[in-house]
């Protein structure tokens, strides 16, 4: 939880006091300022078969275990992008955060009550604030937290909007004996599925050439993916044709044996995204029916029952010929003259274009010895 700067030098003032003392031998006497409210949320039991498009409302119960009283209150909810706010009261402002570094998306409400809250006693909501799951809600979580001080906003929050439902006070509740913290997470499982696939590729060249390998893993949705932390991760292998050989790997794979291993840069997929992984291949060879594939790894995904495009071919179609530079040769081209030069596109072989140019050479000869004798003669 952050400290307010006001509270902050009250407490280091107390502890450097404090401090001194004990080195005086001398025991502190605890003063006003150690006092302060500690402001606690109950814990919440998971929430488990949601379907998409219906609402739940969290039991939230606030306490304070501190020794002294809060004069105002803040609770917060977060919520994974799975899941919205059906109704947001007029004394809670909502604000966006998007997904960056190693952080989803949130869906941020905060709702202020300018209400004390006394040491030891519990208060909740007088009207919970209902979450509703979206269309692609799967595996999400809701952070319920709470403050005795307004919550800055993430430096990626869009600006707060206030709601427009009526306001809603905290009334007295009773303690539940469960354990409390700052803030609690509460898993929320949907009714939903998820498709992850992989796409393949089609190449083409001749011996000795580069081309582009360009494959793809998709969550086709209708769900997002949010893998909790410390578990596996999609993994995507990636195998070359027979005949190929590597020139440049994708960034997120890494060789496994003659095949590739590749991750995934997040550990949430959202539906309709992916990862597209690039290769650099050169054609080492012709290899009879030589083929390669992309396949996900064989973990267990519950919310993927369609495995049929769990794997994808890599086609290898190696022609004749080819260039020692890697490209593609120029169909249909003129034969290039002794110069360095391009013979006109006639459809003459070399050797005609040889005599004709021979030929040529010999006419203007005889005219140039013809001019010379009529010069002769008129001089005579």
């Amino acid at each position: 939880m952050l400290i307010p700067p006001h509270r902050t030098t009250r407490t280091i003032a107390a502890a450097l006091s404090a401090a001194g003392l004990v080195v005086l031998g001398i025991a502190p006497v605890a003063s006003a300022d150690e006092t302060a409210p500690e402001l606690a949320v109950q814990h919440i039991a998971p929430v488990d078969g949601v379907k998409p498009g219906s609402t739940f409302d969290p039991p939230v119960t606030l306490t304070n275990k501190g020794t002294a009283t809060a004069d105002k209150v803040w609770v917060m909810y977060s919520a994974t992008r799975g899941l919205d706010y059906a109704q947001i009261p007029s004394n809670c402002q909502a604000h966006q955060v998007t997904a960056y570094d190693e952080m989803t998306a949130k869906s941020n409400v905060v709702c202020e009550f300018d209400q004390a809250v006394e040491p030891g006693a519990a208060y909740a909501p007088e009207k919970p604030l209902t979450i509703k799951a979206l269309p692609r809600a799967l595996n999400d979580v809701l952070r319920v937290s709470v403050w005795d001080y307004a919550p800055g906003l993430d430096d990626a929050a869009t600006p707060p909007v206030a709601g427009t439902a009526p306001a809603v006070k905290l009334v007295e509740s009773q303690a539940g004996g469960q354990a409390e913290e700052e803030a609690v997470d509460v898993p929320v499982t949907s009714v939903n599925t998820a498709d992850f696939q992989v796409e393949g590729a089609a190449l083409a060249g001749s011996p000795g050439d580069t081309v582009t390998l360009t494959t793809r893993f998709t969550n086709a949705g209708p769900a997002w993916v949010l893998t909790d932390e410390g578990d596996p991760l999609p993994k995507v292998l990636i195998t070359p044709p027979a005949g190929t050989s590597v020139v440049k790997a994708d960034g997120f794979c890494e060789p496994a044996g003659k095949a590739y291993e590749c991750g995934t840069s997040q550990r949430w997929v959202d539906e309709g995204k992916g990862e597209t992984y690039t290769f650099k291949l050169k054609i080492d060879k012709r290899v009879e029916g030589a083929k390669g594939s992309v396949t996900l790894n064989p973990d267990a995904r519950p919310f993927d029952p369609d495995k049929s495009n769990d794997q994808a071919d890599i086609t290898l179609d190696v022609r004749s010929g080819g260039s020692s530079t890697g490209t593609t040769g120029t169909t249909g081209a003129n034969e290039p003259t002794p110069n360095g030069g391009r013979l006109a596109a006639t459809g003459s072989s070399p050797a005609t274009a040889v005599a004709s140019t021979a030929a040529a050479a010999a006419l203007a000869g005889g005219v140039t010895l013809l001019l010379v004798r009529r010069r002769t003669q008129g001089q005579g």
